[in-house]
């Protein structure tokens, strides 16, 4: 004799019926979605591996003649200073990029000096790079015998204005902030600084090294025109 069901039971049976079919479905596809996560995972995991390893071999490489170029540095016997470090931002589509900005002054103490400004994501690189800036710019300053300036200069760069004085055996530089810097990696024991216009470090420095560039001894003035040293002094022995 066939089982008779009410609509209420037939409905219940069904959604019963379906309840199971998509259980076992379930745990039929279970397994291949397990392997299809392990699979993805270990990919991702490779391809970090290898983005890793690309980024230490890309540094290794860029940072060889650096080191290369530190060592050679050292050896002449140039020195080092940090005038400032800045924390820069740069507005872009996706937002802001946080970096920082370093000055360095780079000089022999006899002569030559350099000024380099660059900026990186670290203070220690963003240092680094400006170094690196600083050799790639480095001047030949004239010195007279008592290692000051030849003459007085008043140099400019954008709004900074500098003025250089010399001075005599004994006095010493009298000169603040990165105008002092300068003068002392530069070699000059005695001479006077001003600034007179930005109080900018980077300009200062700079509008320095315009003001260095830019002496000449009489020697050099000499020869530039031809004539004698006396003739150019107004003596006439």
């Amino acid at each position: 004799m066939a089982a008779t069901f009410t609509a209420g039971q037939a409905v219940l049976l069904d959604s019963r019926r379906q309840a199971a079919v998509t259980a076992q479905a379930r745990l039929r596809v279970q397994p291949f979605q397990a392997v299809y996560a392990n699979a993805t995972q270990h990919r991702r995991g490779e391809l970090q591996a290898q983005q890793r390893r690309a980024t230490v071999a890309r540094a290794a490489v860029l940072d060889a003649p650096e080191a290369e170029a530190e060592s050679e540095f050292e050896e002449e016997g140039f020195e080092e200073r940090v005038v400032q470090v800045r924390r820069v931002t740069k507005v872009v589509k996706g937002g802001k990029q946080l970096s920082f900005r370093a000055v360095v002054v780079v000089g022999d103490s006899n002569g030559t000096v350099g000024v380099g400004c660059d900026s990186a994501k670290e203070v220690a690189q963003a240092v680094r790079k400006a170094v690196t800036d600083a050799k790639r710019n480095l001047i030949s300053v004239p010195l007279s015998r008592s290692n000051s300036f030849p003459h007085r200069f008043e140099a400019e760069f954008k709004a900074a204005k500098v003025m250089l004085r010399p001075a005599a055996e004994g006095t010493g530089v009298i000169a603040g902030g990165a105008v002092r810097v300068v003068l002392e990696l530069a070699g000059v024991k005695n001479g006077f600084g001003k600034q007179l216009g930005s109080g900018n470090p980077l300009n200062n420095a700079r509008a320095t090294i315009e003001g260095l560039r830019s002496m000449r001894t009489f020697s050099q003035i000499s020869a530039m025109r031809d004539i004698p040293v006396a003739e150019l002094m107004g003596r006439q022995w």
